[in-house]
């Protein structure tokens, strides 16, 4: 069977027992694989407790322990997936309803999505940071089941459509179906719902299944002889299953996904394997082992003392081992080409540099415009996504969705002080055409983000004729103010 997790030294399948559990065939090849990609992303605690640094030969568990404690980690993934995200909620996605418009349940629905408090846009958000961890997440709209007889009192209960995230390591099984149309649909799907773990008691999991027929709800204890009881079996009101697929790149399997930091985790566990090769070669320079004899007594520190027996043999005397410090500067070398290495793969190289690099500016142009394309491509992902959710949402309220959502496909990199040094070099060339000399001092204001108003004062030198036409304005309010008072006077 395919192993997808290269450095992860966890064997366990999803952190449970899955024995007598029907999981999916790539659920068994990923799982280990996105476990690895959701440390990466977290970080701290969780990154060390997947223990992936490497063992040294004959090392102990308690050394290998506070190595691992001691290691700290430079997390590119986080800041990577943030950057992603702050740019393409930069600008608020447009979103028309059609006749869902002005709904009570929609008004709820974007205040409070998934029943816990978050907004839709925050949702959104965080659906998009989960499929770029992953490389894909599922969101599913459910609505609660209804007792009630009107409308009126579904409101005043809340019962209205919501949506949860579910990850893949939560995805435990699906199966898409090709209908005669050609489309690709949901058969069915199996989730990881709830985890109870208490003292001294088997732990139990809760297993929700999604059919176009029915939905049925489960219990799973793997100590048990039938693992699998049946809690709740209720009909499927929409004849479909209402689960979104969000994609951050599409791979060649059908529901498998490509995380955007795939890669960057690979390099940010090299950089955390050389933090740990950098902190030994420190501690050892400055801490040098010393050979000795059993009989030898020695102390350690400044001023310390070491007693030799009289009759010891001169072979025999002593000595400190300290290792060359010479590869210090090599490993600390290779981080710095590792951290420029992530910032080629994330094409955020004149985003993310925090010192000047030798860049040109068809470079920088070039990176900006692959930067832009990729963001482009994760726009159109959600675009797609977001429309099916709100066509769920309008079948769980027995209406069609005819509503549109467009995310913005343009995503302008710039580079100021680059654009302003060529802007500068050319006001200094002193052009002859006092066109141009105009020009490139429009784009300097441009550049500095100067207001509309200004801009517009600037390309209307005459500045007597717009006083002069503020005040026939204020002189015509003035006289519809008196035409008024006069009217009212008459009444």
């Amino acid at each position: 069977m395919a192993d997808y997790s290269f450095v992860n030294q966890d064997r366990s399948v999803g952190g449970t027992n899955t024995q007598g559990l029907p999981v999916h065939e790539e659920y068994h090849n990923f799982i280990r694989r996105w476990k690895f990609l959701s440390a990466s992303y977290l970080g701290g605690v969780q990154y060390k407790m997947g223990q992936y640094l490497t063992k040294y030969i004959f090392e102990s568990d308690n050394d290998y322990a506070n190595r691992i404690a001691q290691t700290p980690l430079d997390n590119h993934c986080k800041a990577v997936i943030h950057i992603y995200n702050s740019f393409l909620f930069r600008h608020e996605p447009d979103r028309e309803f059609g006749s869902m418009e002005g709904m009570p349940e929609l008004e709820q629905f974007l205040k409070d999505a998934d029943m816990d408090g978050r907004s839709w846009k925050s949702f959104i958000q965080d659906v998009n940071i989960q499929s770029s961890i992953y490389g894909h997440c599922c969101v599913l709209v459910d609505r609660p089941e209804t007792q009630v007889g009107t409308r009126a009192e579904e409101l005043q209960q809340g019962i209205r459509p919501y949506v949860t995230i579910y990850t893949p390591e939560n995805i435990l099984d699906w199966s898409f179906i090709r209908m005669p149309s050609g489309k690709y649909e949901l058969q069915y799907i199996r989730f990881l719902e709830q985890e109870e773990r208490s003292y001294q008691q088997d732990t139990i999991y809760y297993i929700r299944t999604w059919t176009r027929d029915e939905i049925l709800l489960q219990s799973y204890n793997p100590k048990k002889k039938n693992p699998i009881e049946d809690i709740e079996r209720k009909p499927n009101p929409l004849g479909k299953i209402p689960a979104v697929w969000v994609y951050a790149n599409r791979s060649p399997l059908r529901g498998i996904g490509v995380s955007d930091i795939a890669d960057i985790a690979d390099a940010q566990n090299f950089l955390y394997q050389l933090y740990s090769e950098a902190e030994q070669l420190i501690r050892l320079t400055n801490h040098p082992t010393l050979v000795k004899t059993a009989e030898t007594q020695a102390s350690a520190g400044a001023g310390a003392i070491i007693e030799m027996p009289a009759d010891m043999d001169a072979n025999l005397k002593p000595y400190i081992l300290q290792p060359s410090g010479q590869n210090l500067q090599a490993i600390l070398q290779t981080i710095d080409e590792t951290i420029k290495a992530i910032d080629r793969m994330a094409h955020l190289g004149a985003v993310r540099a925090i010192e000047t690099r030798q860049m040109s500016g068809v470079a920088m142009q070039s990176e900006f415009v692959l930067l832009d394309a990729k963001l482009n491509e994760k726009a159109k992902n959600l675009e797609l996504a977001e429309e099916q959710i709100w066509r769920y949402f309008a079948e769980w309220q027995g209406m069609v969705f005819d509503g549109e959502i467009e995310y913005p496909k343009a995503f302008h990199f710039r580079d100021k002080s680059l654009d302003i040094d060529i802007l500068k070099k050319a006001a200094d060339t002193n052009p002859a055409d006092p066109k141009v000399k105009a020009a490139i001092d429009m784009k300097i204001l441009e550049l500095l983000e100067i207001e509309e108003t200004l801009l517009e004062t600037t390309e209307n030198p005459n500045t007597e004729q717009v006083e002069g036409e503020a005040e026939e304005l204020g002189e015509n309010e003035e006289g519809e103010e008196i035409e008024l008072e006069d009217e009212n006077a008459n009444s």
